[in-house]
């Protein structure tokens, strides 16, 4: 696994050095090869090539609602299952997550966001507190959307939460569509977790907790 980040001084502050929020992870299994690049402070912009259509297509939702830009380029034994791709994928964004974070110093740390789609309707909230933990209440119709088995909505964000180390909770309020249920809750992901990877000017820099650490 590599991870790389990088650092520039800005022109109006050149006594300060001012962390740029990005990192690239490449994750190689026996089964799977992903490489990751995210920056945390973009505007959206997305390449998604992991083999799974719809798989792509929510990462696009994270990057598009979240305001981060992602590069994710997967190959992986899909002629088995979509299982290992779809897993290493959430593995190493949460790895890449992390790393962009850094020591996570004033940020505004937690986040929370109540997406609609049509007749689904999504809450999620999240603090990127140090502890992983995962409350899953999606109930999801029908096994598949496309070809893609629903199942691994609630693998990929396992391993997401498990590897940034973040706290999430996702309630399904409404639902009844398949698609609209998989996509509000990436919508509403991406909107909680752009709200707490905002920097809060009043923190100074500091880290969010009152222990001091996260």
């Amino acid at each position: 696994m590599q991870i790389t980040d990088r650092q520039v001084s800005p022109s109006q502050h050149p006594e300060q050095i001012l962390t740029v929020r990005t990192a690239s992870v490449r994750r190689i299994t026996g089964e799977t090869d992903v490489q990751v690049s995210v920056n945390l402070d973009g505007t959206g912009a997305c390449t998604a090539k992991t083999g799974i259509p719809f798989l792509d297509h929510m990462l696009h939702q994270i990057a598009s609602h979240g305001l981060i830009d992602l590069e994710v380029q997967a190959t992986g034994d899909i002629e088995i299952d979509d299982h290992h791709t779809n897993e290493d994928v959430g593995i190493t964004l949460g790895q890449a997550l992390g790393k962009a974070l850094g020591d996570r110093k004033g940020i505004v740390r937690f986040g929370n966001f109540l997406a609609p789609l049509d007749e689904a309707l999504i809450q999620v909230a999240l603090d990127f507190s140090g502890r992983p933990h995962l409350s899953y209440g999606l109930e999801i119709p029908t096994q598949r959307v496309g070809t893609y088995d629903t199942q691994l909505v609630r693998e990929f964000f396992v391993a997401l939460v498990n590897h940034s180390q973040m706290t999430l909770h996702i309630r399904q309020l409404d639902g009844i569509n398949s698609h609209h249920i998989i996509e509000a809750t990436f919508k509403a992901f991406a909107r909680a977790m752009r709200m707490a990877v905002e920097i809060d000017p009043r923190r100074a820099g500091a880290i969010p907790s009152s222990k001091g650490i996260l």
